[in-house]
């Protein structure tokens, strides 16, 4: 944003008149002067500035103080006006600007010393400077390292384009990056407690979702690509998006609930660096590095980097987790139409496998929360090299063409045991050992063409695109059972770790998986009320298998894979009747992820189906400062694996769920002093065709009530400013561990607060904060199976540092 600062007097005549008009008011004694530390005044030195729209005799004065400037007004001058919200990094000129914004004032420097605010004059005879140019950030700008909006107006996750969300007809929730800083979050699941109709799902330390009732399977999108398996870590996450609903359109094979898409944060102009630790419960120490700014002085080449360093123990018995995450990039603008952007992320980590507890008869909660049963000191590690190139090119302000190309590279090295069953007299744990790798490399790449235009005042954003997929797995793992344990008086018996590590070989799994797929999208704006959503996406898909217990040359003689072609619609429709209200529609099909399974006569499944209706309705109130969005959702999936009664080692495909529901989520500004996010979700499963004796019974892993509320304080009054207090609840209703419905853990709330101070040190601005999660202690678990399910954290501190420059 570039905003036009006032001329700025300089003659000498002008300059005996300024001091002629300050002595004339201090005679009159109506001259308010917080005349401070310093004479000069330093035109280029920069401060942190975060102040909201108040009285403008407050912001002069806060502006004064926090720079050390002579600043001189009249009372009667200002009374009665407020002045703008001054929010990011500026000089104490720039900041004098924004904050006066339309109240008629000006500002004059005399002799660089003293700034006076008056009036502006009908005519001023004197010598002027040259007209100067602020650029700065604006509070709405979702890269500004100090915005503290809980809500943005924009996303590209659900089109492709960066489309207002006011004025997309389907439900995504942006988990901004204020709200990450204000929970301490770095992990996914801490950043999508915040939206409605999500629940984790337990499976080792892979990050694995429950969306609108159907399993995500493990699979994540960064800026909008698909990356299974990723890792992520939070050092350069900007933001957490949720598209709630079939994405398929155009993102290719993916479960229908929806995505969780991590957005990376981008190399910036203007210079900014951060140094953050974090201390907590069970030794856990995290520190955090961030550098951004401009490499050339036209700043045509900018760079970031982003570090992380986690160690932490565990209120599980002997677990830990280790881990060395670094994230450099670069933005290059040979022109202003052109952009061309290059990262890599490594990440290097070591972590035990938890296995969790297993459920006794159809409950969970009768062991000790810390009590572990997987063999101590062994541990896993995974290290990950993904590299992601992209460019665009602006023809004019109509026409882009984007290009990308990612690459990832996952080794996973394996030494544990996990727990497979407990037998019939629920306190004997079977246990096996799973000792071996894993290799998985994926290539992505896309390529965009968005265009705007107008037919007989019809507005058209076209979106023309293609995507090709391609992933590589191989997996070789001894799994063989080990012994028993009595889960009510663990006992760990020694094991030759050594035989473990070089046995044969029993699981040797090969599989490939890719596609290419042509997609469109047509966003028509009619009446600039009527918003229309269409498109569709043709997918050319191969997927296959092989497996052998011998060895991998034999899964690879046993591969075999089928191609699907499938053409999918969208369609979608927003009426905006005012500005702050849309109300919407949508229906989508969509192609899911493989089935990992085969007939009797050894043919591969096709992979399964979706399609949804939904309908709903967003808000904007206070001006934009609170979203949000309440929808009405019918899911139903088909073409589910069922066992073949005739034999069931093998599959037929004649399964179907349906997952229905309600689902509303609100976030933003109540007032400027108090944020909010609040969320509930019905979510009403059901299996409804089976042969295994679960038609009926609801899906597993999501509750029929779920819900959350979120409140932080940030007082404006001048003996607690700097302060900022926060206290939130996170609930659900019983969850099922498996879709016979044979286990579950019940309803919880969990209540979690924070509090920060932050002040300036300079142009630095320090921050000291601790988080509380899990006040009350309630114990509850996230399922996975009858064997594995995974406690929740109890009472747990969380403290943090921060210094920003």
């Amino acid at each position: 944003m570039v905003k036009s600062l006032p001329t700025i007097a300089t003659s000498n005549a002008g300059r005996i008149e300024h001091r002629l008009e300050i002595c004339k008011l201090i005679r009159h004694g109506v001259l308010i002067a917080p005349l401070l530390m310093r004479n000069a005044y330093a035109d280029d030195e920069t401060h942190i500035f975060d102040l909201p729209a108040q009285p403008l005799s407050t912001t002069l004065n806060n502006l004064a103080e926090s720079t050390h400037t002579q600043l001189l007004y009249a009372d009667s001058t200002v009374k009665g006006l407020t002045a703008a919200p001054v929010k990011g990094r500026y000089t104490a000129r720039q900041a004098l600007a924004i904050a006066l914004g339309e109240s008629g004032l000006d500002y004059k420097v005399v002799d660089n010393s003293v700034i006076t605010v008056a009036g502006r004059p009908e005519a001023e005879s004197v010598t002027t400077l040259k007209a100067m140019t602020v650029v700065g950030k604006m509070e709405d700008d979702p890269n500004d390292p100090y915005n503290k909006d809980y809500t943005v107006t924009n996303s590209s996750t659900a089109t492709k384009t960066d489309t207002p969300i006011m004025e997309t007809p389907v439900s995504i929730e942006v988990v901004t990056q204020e709200v990450l800083k204000n929970q301490q979050a770095f992990r996914i699941e801490d950043a999508v407690k915040n939206v409605s109709g999500v629940q984790k799902k337990a499976f080792g330390g892979s990050d694995n979702f429950i969306i609108r009732g159907f399993d995500s399977g493990r699979l994540l999108f960064r800026n909008g690509t698909r990356i299974p398996l990723l890792n992520l870590d939070f050092a350069n996450i900007q933001q957490i998006e949720v598209l709630k609903g079939p994405a398929s359109i155009l993102f290719g094979r993916i479960e229908p609930g929806g995505m969780v898409n991590a957005v990376t944060k981008r190399p910036q102009e203007d210079a900014y660096y951060s140094l953050e630790q974090r201390f907590g419960s069970y030794d856990l120490y995290r520190t955090e590095a961030n550098a951004t700014g401009a490499i050339t002085d036209d700043k045509s080449l900018l760079y970031r980097v982003d570090l992380s360093y986690l160690d932490t123990n565990s209120f599980r018995d002997n677990l830990f987790d280790e881990r060395i995450f670094v994230a450099p990039s670069l933005t290059w603008k040979p022109t202003e139409s052109t952009e061309f952007n290059l990262s890599y992320e490594y990440l290097d980590e070591d972590r035990p496998f938890d296995s969790g507890h297993p459920a006794i008869d159809k409950n969970l909660g009768q062991l000790p929360i810390n009590r572990q049963f997987d063999q101590p000191g062994l541990f896993d590690n995974y290290q990950n090299h993904l590299v992601d190139l992209n460019w665009s090119h602006k023809f004019n302000d109509q026409w882009q063409l984007r290009n990308g190309v990612t690459a990832m590279f996952l080794d996973e090295d394996w030494q544990e045991t996990y727990s497979s069953a407990l037998l019939t007299d629920n306190r004997s744990l079977v246990r096996r050992s799973w000792f071996g790798n894993r290799n998985r490399d994926l290539q992505t790449v896309h390529l965009d063409l968005n265009g705007k235009f107008d037919t007989f005042g019809i507005k058209h954003n076209i979106l023309v695109g293609g995507d090709y997929f391609s992933e590589h797995i191989e997996q070789s793992v001894t799994d063989v059972s080990l012994d028993t344990i009595d889960i009510f008086n663990p006992v760990f018996p020694n094991l030759d770790l050594n035989q473990l590590r070089n046995a044969p070989r029993n699981v040797n799994f090969l599989s490939e998986n890719s596609w290419y797929g042509i997609y469109f999208q047509d966003q028509i704006t009619i009446w600039d009320k009527l918003h229309i959503l269409g498109g569709g996406r043709y997918d050319i898909t191969t997927s296959g298998t092989g497996f052998s217990a011998n060895s991998l040359d034999e899964a690879n003689a046993s591969f075999s894979d089928i191609e699907i072609n499938k053409f999918n619609p969208r369609v979608g429709i927003l009426y905006q009747p005012w500005q702050w209200l849309s109300v919407y529609g949508n229906y989508i099909e969509s192609i899911g992820s493989p089935n990992n399974g085969r007939t009797r006569s050894g043919t591969p499944f096709a992979p399964e189906s979706a399609e949804q209706y939904e309908a709903g309705f967003k808000t904007e109130l206070f001006d934009g400062r609170l979203t949000s969005t309440v929808a009405f959702f019918h899911l139903t999936k088909t073409n589910v694996l069922t066992p073949d009664p005739n034999d069931p080692q093998f599959s037929i495909a004649i399964g179907e769920t349906r997952s229905q529901g309600i689902e509303v989520d609100i976030s933003g500004q109540i007032t400027d002093e108090l944020n909010l996010i609040g969320t509930y979700a019905w979510t009403d499963t059901k299996i409804t065709q089976d042969n295994r004796g679960d038609q009926g019974n609801r899906l597993p892993f999501a509750p029929l009530h779920s819900g959350s509320l979120w409140l932080k304080y940030d007082p404006q009054q001048a003996f607690l400013r700097g302060f900022s207090f926060g206290a939130g609840v996170f609930a659900a209703d019983k969850r099922y561990g498996d879709n016979a419905n044979s286990f579950s853990d019940a309803a919880y709330a969990r209540v979690d607060v924070m509090a920060a101070y932050k002040f300036n040190i300079g142009p630095t601005r320090l921050t000291t904060q601790v988080n509380i999660n899990n006040v009350t202690d309630t114990e509850y678990f996230t399922l996975r199976q009858r064997s594995q399910n995974i406690p929740a954290e109890p009472l747990t501190v969380l403290g943090s540092i921060r210094l920003e420059y």
